[in-house]
């Protein structure tokens, strides 16, 4: 026995420089000693369970307390429990688990903060956090805090409300993103963007004081700000800016899947249907393990929508409605899967379809049913069938009254040529408003509409209640008065005459207007038409009726140069040259000699030269018959008195020189060989 207890001991030992040192795999090697020595040791098992939860072996440690549960009691391990089901994503399991103490310490009541901000139940969240950092005095205030503003962040962007001010000092990065966020979500760009400016620079400024910490991990953490940063630009519409941020951010490949996520997602939105190759990468990012854990139900459900609208635009039919039906099953009041369905049966051409499909969801659930009666409207529209698209507008009880629709069912029954239903439509809304709002600007004005669209369309009988309405509602407005006097003549000529006597006299109507000043202004000048002319116009007038009609003026010809005004001018000057009796030719002018007529580089004077026939001593023409020397000559030409042809020398070329082409030689231009006559 001593000696196991001094095994013992020493074993403790280790196991407390294990722990202080962070060596905790030691420190489980330790414990399992103690274990086997002794067994169902209550301290040991507690020490075993944290030096698990200090390695991230949830699931063991979780085993080793449901295991030993009777031994350890709920009390003692109840934080570790809880942590344990926290880290494993049973949230609710975690929920019970702290429910079920009847006292909570400050680290379960922290724990207990996360796992409601987990389930998104952000009041009870603030509430628990409020109450830490009143009644709480330690080293953690600074994150208490932190988590607090997150959750005044998250109920500003996922509930719409407005959070009282807490009086968090922005003095961490931390906190200054989260009032960013809190910014954000009341719709406050411009502020919310220079608190995100705030916290990158209070960020690289707290990072640069440890030394151990690079560039590339400044970066990193940086990189959920940027994200940020280029979701407000994107909401300003500024989305070339906002891409070219995202993609640094997805370059970074930073280690929270949750940020992968939403950065991927927001891209894609940007893409739309455009550069559908890369938003099919991004996409992959989305579907990451553990992204589930780290978003919000909405921020999911959005990613979800997404995934199925790039189904449809990259023509994946099935894999749309798969993704839309699996939306529709999970929320089914959300009219935005079926308005995806409705989008594919569209682009399908089944415009009947989807017509169907959105007439039984407005059935199914009528407080959606404002926004997927319009979608049927247009589709009605598109088909060309405008009564049915005005039929459903009116049975829109939310937007029945409203002036835009009132102004789109009376366009639409105009060009449907329904004046009877038109007026309907603008009878109904004066009813509408006569009892909610009499007397009201919109009342009055739909009055007026109303009274001009029956005068327009000669329906002078019931455009009179409509003016005698706005009369007594007015009795100085003159063109009211006007209107309905007009209506009268043609109803009642004895009520259009007593009417008239409101009209004002000529004198109190007259205006100050100079009527010189007025003809002298720079406006339209008035022009008088022509008369139409009548068959008898044509026939001459006689000599002082009517206007005489003006000559035009001849403008005098050009005379030529050498015009000379007392000679006779030539009678032939209208004829061409060659036509004229006096026209000679042209003068031939002297042959000049040419170098290359005969042989190459021979002249006509060296040719005549080289004729025999024309030397003084030359021999008769016909040779004397019976010579032998004549039939033996007559064979061949003499060869001595062949001339060669004259070679020009070439013409050096220096460098860049251009060479001249070889000039081309003509049809029979052999050179010409001159054969003396002989004797």
């Amino acid at each position: 026995m001593a000696s196991g207890g001094g095994t013992v001991a020493s074993l403790w030992t280790e196991v407390n420089r294990c722990g202080q040192n962070g060596d905790f795999t030691r420190a489980i090697k330790a414990v399992n000693k103690i274990l086997h020595e002794v067994k169902e040791d209550v301290t040991a098992l507690h020490c075993k369970i944290v030096c698990l939860l200090q390695n991230g072996s949830f699931k063991e440690a979780l085993n080793v307390m449901n295991t030993y549960s009777k031994i350890l009691g709920s009390d003692l391990i109840v934080f570790e429990k809880a942590y344990c089901e926290y880290r494993l994503n049973r949230v609710e399991s975690a929920l019970k688990t702290i429910e079920g103490v009847s006292e909570q310490t400050d680290k379960l009541k922290e724990l207990y903060g996360q796992v409601l901000y987990r389930m998104e139940r952000y009041d009870e969240c603030k509430a628990v956090y409020t109450d830490l950092i009143r009644n709480s005095q330690d080293e953690y205030e600074e994150e208490r805090k932190t988590n607090l503003s997150a959750v005044v962040a998250a109920m500003s962007t996922w509930e719409k409300s407005s959070p009282d001010d807490l009086g968090l000092s922005e003095t961490t990065y931390e906190l200054s993103y989260n009032a960013a966020c809190t910014l954000i979500g009341q719709g406050q760009l411009t502020e919310a963007m220079n608190k995100l400016q705030e916290a990158e620079e209070l960020c690289r400024v707290s990072l640069s004081e440890d030394s151990d910490i690079t560039e590339e991990d400044i970066e990193s953490e940086l990189a959920v700000i940027h994200s940020q940063m280029a979701y407000v630009m994107q909401l300003q519409g500024r989305t070339e800016v906002a891409l070219q941020l995202y993609n640094q951010v997805i370059k970074l490949k930073p280690s929270d899947v949750g940020l992968l996520a939403v950065t991927a997602n927001n891209i894609i939105t940007i893409n739309k249907d455009q550069n559908v190759f890369d938003s099919k990468k991004k996409v992959k990012l989305t579907n990451a393990d553990g992204v589930e854990y780290k978003l919000a139900k909405k921020q999911l459900q959005a990613i979800e929508f997404n995934k199925a609208l790039l189904a449809m635009y990259t023509n994946q039919a099935d894999q749309c409605r798969k993704l839309s039906s699996g939306l529709q099953s999970q929320n089914p009041g959300h009219p935005r899967p079926v308005l995806i369905q409705v989008a594919q049966l569209c682009r399908e051409k089944q415009h009947s379809k989807a017509i169907e499909l959105l007439q039984c969801f407005a059935d199914q659930h009528p407080e959606s049913a404002s926004g997927i009666k319009l979608t049927m409207a247009q589709l009605y529209l598109t088909q060309g069938h405008v009564t049915k698209a005005c039929d459903i507008l009116r049975s829109i009880e939310d937007f029945k009254h409203k002036q835009g629709m009132i102004s789109a069912l009376v366009t639409m029954y105009n060009h449907e040529e329904d004046i009877d239903s038109a007026i309907d439509v603008f009878s109904q809304a004066i009813q509408h408003y006569q009892s909610e709002q009499p007397g009201s600007s919109i009342h009055l004005a739909l009055v007026r509409e109303a009274a001009n669209f029956k005068l327009k369309y000669g329906r002078k009988k019931e455009a009179i209640s409509d003016l005698e309405q706005l009369w007594k509602q007015n009795t100085n407005d003159i063109h009211t008065l006007a209107q309905l006097i007009s209506a009268y003549s043609l109803v009642d000529q004895d009520k259009a005459k007593s009417l008239s006597k409101h009209l004002p006299s000529p004198e109190s109507m007259s205006f100050n207007v100079d009527v010189d000043e007025l003809e002298n202004s720079h406006g339209a000048n008035y022009v008088r038409k022509k008369a139409a002319k009548v068959p008898g116009d044509n026939l001459p007038k006689e000599q002082g009726q009517g206007d005489v009609k003006k000559k035009r003026k001849k403008k005098k010809g050009k005379l030529p140069k050498n015009y000379d005004p007392t000679g006779n001018p030539d009678q032939e000057r209208w004829l061409p040259m060659r036509e004229r009796t006096y026209y000679r030719g042209r003068k031939k002018g002297k042959k000049k000699e040419q170098v290359g007529k005969g042989t190459q580089g021979a002249t006509s004077g060296a040719v005549s030269d080289l004729d025999a026939s024309k030397t003084a001593n030359s021999p008769p023409t016909s040779p004397r018959p019976g010579s032998a020397q004549a039939s033996a000559s007559t064979s061949a030409p003499a060869a001595s008195n062949v001339v060669p042809p004259r070679q020009q020398k070439p013409a050096t070329a220096g460098p860049g020189a251009r060479k001249k082409a070889p000039q081309k030689k003509k049809k029979g231009g052999k050179a010409k060989i001159c054969v003396p006559l002989l004797s």
